[in-house]
């Protein structure tokens, strides 16, 4: 091995060490932490939208019928409106006529507590592993 390469290992290991054991004054060389930022965004952003997502989830299981269930996604809930994903425009079609006939109005007296105002339906599917979803068209 190169004796460059060598001694300039042992100085980046040296300042490394260094740096690990030096104090310095808080708030000068060390940037802010962010654990504590992170969860009050966590708890004040993400937990409550899908703690909201989550009571319609459990309406929604139970008062749409499993054959639907299984071809549907609900993909956000933003400003009371609930916009969920169906895998085929068969499906599409049947949801859209279950919801037209009244289950619309079950689930929006169901989620009352949510915030939940509108139901929007889209032709899509969930993609399997990074948890993006494709549209094929809007509704």
């Amino acid at each position: 091995m190169n004796p460059r390469l060598m001694s300039r290992d042992a100085a980046d290991l040296r300042r490394l060490q260094t740096a690990k054991t030096e104090v310095r004054e808080p708030g000068r060389g060390h940037p802010a932490a962010l654990g504590p930022e992170l969860l009050g965004y966590y708890k004040d952003v993400v937990q409550k939208r899908q703690t909201r997502l989550a009571a319609i989830a459990e309406k929604w299981v139970v008062l749409v019928p499993d054959a639907l269930c299984d071809h549907c996604v609900l993909q956000s809930f933003t400003r009371g409106s609930l916009t969920v994903l169906v895998d085929s425009s068969s499906h599409l079609y049947e949801l859209n006529q279950l919801l037209l006939g009244g289950l619309q109005e079950q689930l929006l007296l169901a989620c009352r507590s949510t915030g939940l105002r509108k139901i929007t339906l889209r032709a899509g599917q969930a993609e399997n592993g990074d948890g993006r979803f494709t549209n094929t068209g809007q509704r």
